[in-house]
């Protein structure tokens, strides 16, 4: 078996979703201990907790001390097993997270999957589902993997509600890529979704991104959504290359002002167009799980996190695979590798 600390390195909620999808995938129990012992409130939340749940139902396994609130976990992992899944996460807990260590294992079923999962679809410290759908989809269609992502209503925080859904086919194996370059640029818009909070909102984020950006018009998008759904408010920043597609997401808040939320996101897209890094740093994070499942691969970005460098020592203690990070100049370049 084996055995995690979920205190090290970035000490959050990735060892545990890294872990279960490894674990699914390879067979192999692991045990851990201190779960999100770095964050405020330690131990499984509701998304957390849901995520074990779910990957326990997907490969029919075992786990021991799951619980809201609980540090050490043992799970057992059986044969992963396609077809009609549902799971509901009752809080604006991310649906996003729960797919994320669904997805990878799914490919390596014997039938197709169909995933619906209830819950928050666009709040901070998660990636929004439109990021799964236009930035990780399209590198893991380019490593030959199907998966169809659909948003059905939206979530935000505090309310959730929200509603996704993923459908999966097999995938025998995940081919090996390289995404050194970006590419030319194709396109780029904005948009901002609000829904129960006045639209004028929209207009002044987007407004702010236009002059920031220099766009166009037709490039900065409102989106009204019903107030049921809200209240909330999300803007996305989508820029599309030749080889890659990133999404950038800002979210408002009370007490924020829009052109605040604005000019922060805007920010983080400037850091990594100035790079020239393929990747900005959420997407790195990311396709490191799938880029080692495949054996080898390298991409480059424009920053190494310690959520990373901390999900980078767990995936290597499931596969056997050496992970490494080296300065290029600009950016960062990550290399993986069959272990000799």
């Amino acid at each position: 078996m084996i055995e995690l600390d979920g205190a090290t390195g970035e000490g959050g909620g990735q060892i545990l979703r890294t872990a279960l999808t490894l674990s699914m995938i390879t067979g192999q129990p692991f045990r851990i201990t201190n779960i999100r012992a770095k964050r405020p409130k330690p131990g499984l939340m509701r998304q957390h907790l849901v995520a074990v749940q779910a990957a326990a139902a997907v490969c029919n396994g075992n786990v021991g001390g799951a619980a809201v609130g609980a540090q050490t976990l043992e799970f057992v992992p059986g044969k992963i097993q396609g077809g009609q899944y549902d799971f509901a996460i009752g809080s604006a807990g991310s649906c996003t997270l729960v797919l994320q260590t669904l997805l990878p294992a799914l490919l390596y079923a014997e039938q197709a999957s169909l995933v619906r999962v209830s819950g928050g679809t666009h709040n901070p410290m998660a990636p929004p589902l439109h990021f799964l759908q236009r930035a990780y989809g399209r590198v893991l269609a380019q490593m030959g993997a199907s998966i169809e992502l659909e948003l059905h209503r939206f979530g935000f925080y505090p309310a959730g509600g929200g509603v996704v859904s993923a459908s999966v086919q097999p995938c025998a194996r995940l081919r090996s890529i390289e995404l050194m370059s970006r590419g030319e640029r194709v396109g780029g818009f904005a948009e901002s979704f609000v829904a129960g909070i006045p639209f004028d909102v929209a207009k002044r984020e987007l407004d702010c991104v236009g002059r920031s950006m220099g766009w166009e018009e037709s490039q900065l998008l409102p989106r009204g959504l019903p107030g049921e759904q809200g209240p909330g408010n999300a803007l996305l920043l989508t820029m599309e290359y030749e080889h890659v597609t990133e999404v950038f997401a800002g979210f408002g808040e009370k007490m924020v002002r829009a052109e605040t939320v604005a000019k922060n996101t805007v920010q983080e897209l400037r850091q990594y167009v100035s790079s020239g890094a393929a990747v900005a740093e959420h997407l790195a994070d990311q396709i490191m799980l799938p880029f080692a499942l495949a054996g080898a691969g390298r991409f480059t970005t424009n920053r190494i996190s310690q959520h990373a460098l901390t999900n980078a020592a767990v995936i290597e203690r499931f596969l056997p695979v050496a992970i490494t990070f080296e300065d290029g100049g600009e950016h960062q370049i990550c290399s993986i590798a069959a272990k000799a």
